[in-house]
């Protein structure tokens, strides 16, 4: 019995190798707006999807819904409803608008891969969401969002996330059902080079906040 459970302990045991390994995908991953011509195996999408879908949920409610955009002409009117979106933001940002208009903030047209995420109509779980429903849904698609993205940067692809588009008009470029909430449009594919540092922070836009001013004890950071 001894000997049965040290094998059950090694085999979920990590490595200094393994655990580096972890760490170098973490701090190498980037919010990617720049794509290459290229394709994405079926092999690594699957591997991709997998990982997306092996995500941590609350109550273990999966709300997840993912959608591969594979007809052009579809990808184009999503590109448009962002490029509106772009405009709005843009006259919403005073002296910044020229700036945030030089910035290149989605890769629809040029990925090879567009992916929607959906977060799909509320099943009535309670478990663990009870005093808050809907925030628990949306952290619950953020993990699989995030298991996704790491998947992508350890097959060497790029990854960006595009959050800039009204819900509803997605909703209905892709059916989906009353109750649902498209949450990203997600460029997938091959790129040149990775960033050296997320892009806004290259830019000028906003910086990295020191660990201090978001790590404390026993009370919210001062």
């Amino acid at each position: 019995m001894r000997n049965s459970m040290n094998d059950k302990i090694e085999q979920h045991t990590f490595s200094e190798q393994e655990r580096d390994a972890i760490y170098q995908v973490i701090y190498a991953r980037r919010d990617m707006r720049h794509f290459k011509t290229g394709s994405v195996s079926e092999a690594s999408m699957s591997r991709i999807f997998a990982a997306s879908h092996a995500a941590p949920s609350v109550g273990f409610m999966q709300p997840w819904r993912f959608i591969r955009i594979t007809k052009p002409e579809l990808r184009e009117k999503l590109a448009a409803l962002v490029e509106e979106e772009c405009t709005q933001t843009a006259n919403l940002l005073g002296e910044r608008k020229s700036e945030f208009m030089r910035l290149k903030v989605e890769g629809i047209r040029e990925c090879a891969e567009l992916i929607a995420v959906v977060l799909a109509p509320d099943d009535g779980s309670i478990f663990g969401r009870r005093t808050m429903p809907e925030e628990m849904t949306l952290c619950s698609v953020s993990c699989a969002i995030q298991n996704m993205w790491l998947a992508a940067r350890a097959e060497n692809l790029g990854m960006g996330w595009v959050s800039l588009f009204e819900p509803a008009d997605v909703a209905t470029l892709l059916a989906c059902p009353d109750d649902s909430k498209p949450l990203a449009l997600l460029c997938l594919g091959p790129v040149e080079a990775f960033y050296d540092k997320p892009m806004l922070e290259a830019e000028g836009w906003r910086r990295r906040e020191p660990m201090e001013a978001v790590l404390a004890e026993d009370h919210y950071p001062l």
